[in-house]
């Protein structure tokens, strides 16, 4: 399989353009697999390693999110059912079912970050229950492909600004892990995305686009919200943090495009 990116298009102004080939569920299956036994050695024998003060800025924050991370997926994998019995692909809710379990792992490593610091975890979050709430409405694939792909989107920012705020050798690594894993993520919802998009019309596709936009305002103001104070202690401003998120998914909506990818005899199987 071809190596993975996010980015579709040429580094170099007036190069060709390099379109990768949507990979098949199959090919996807395959990848989260493989990744699965691919983790990075997490440095866990001199325990936590964070000072009271670094714990300060990003304790709040970091049980929200790693509450997040926990969701045991059942809804997201109805839905992905539904999609996979009206497009004909079963290998869809496989790489589905893979791809929660990554995210699962993720909160996993957190939550033993946050045992190693003798930090109790968090049961429930205001932010985590609203969207628990929200997705309640999110019963089409590409609604929740949408939502995920922005919150991962604001992932790549949330653990670079974790990693940069704390000099724990156990918390940098479970980061470096995390962002190695999460432009994949967008990769995969992105190309789910250009497959649901392709032979769309123009008006639609005008009307999904602005849609999309008004969801990532809000996403964004309240990903800050809820966690400003981290965020800060990994060098955003509020300025910083919102040129960069639009910046991050301006990528991931040049990847939802159909046009971005070379396309197999069945892209969705």
């Amino acid at each position: 399989m071809e190596a993975l990116m996010l980015t579709t298009e040429a580094a170099t102004p007036g190069a060709a353009v390099v379109r990768p080939t949507v990979w098949t569920s199959a090919e996807w299956s395959a990848y989260f697999r493989a990744n699965a036994g691919n983790r990075l050695d997490v440095p866990r024998e001199a325990g936590a390693g964070v000072t009271p003060e670094e714990l300060a800025e990003i304790v709040d924050s970091l049980r929200a999110w790693q509450l997040g991370e926990t969701s045991d997926g059942s809804r997201l994998l109805r839905t992905a059912e539904a999609h996979a019995a009206r497009i004909g692909d079963p290998g869809f809710v496989d790489a589905i079912r893979l791809f929660i379990a990554e995210e699962q792992r993720h909160g996993e490593e957190l939550g033993r970050f946050l045992d190693a610091a003798a930090v109790p975890r968090v049961r429930r979050d205001l932010g985590d229950s609203l969207f628990r709430v929200f997705r309640h409405f999110l019963m089409r694939m590409e609604v929740w492909a949408t939502v995920v792909v922005m919150i991962e989107v604001h992932a790549l920012l949330y653990y670079a600004a974790i990693r940069r705020a704390t000099g724990s050798a156990v918390l940098r690594r479970i980061c470096d892990q995390i962002l190695r894993d999460e432009v994949p993520h967008i990769r995969f919802q992105c190309e789910r995305l250009a497959i649901i998009h392709r032979g769309r019309g123009r008006v639609l596709g005008v009307l999904t686009a602005a849609s999309q936009r008004v969801l990532f305002v809000g996403i964004t103001m309240a990903v800050w919200v809820g966690h400003r104070r981290a965020l800060r202690a990994g060098g955003f401003t509020f300025r910083r943090f919102w040129r960069n998120s639009w910046a991050q998914m301006g990528r991931a909506w040049r990847a939802m495009r159909p046009g971005a990818y070379r396309w197999p005899v069945r892209a969705g199987g």
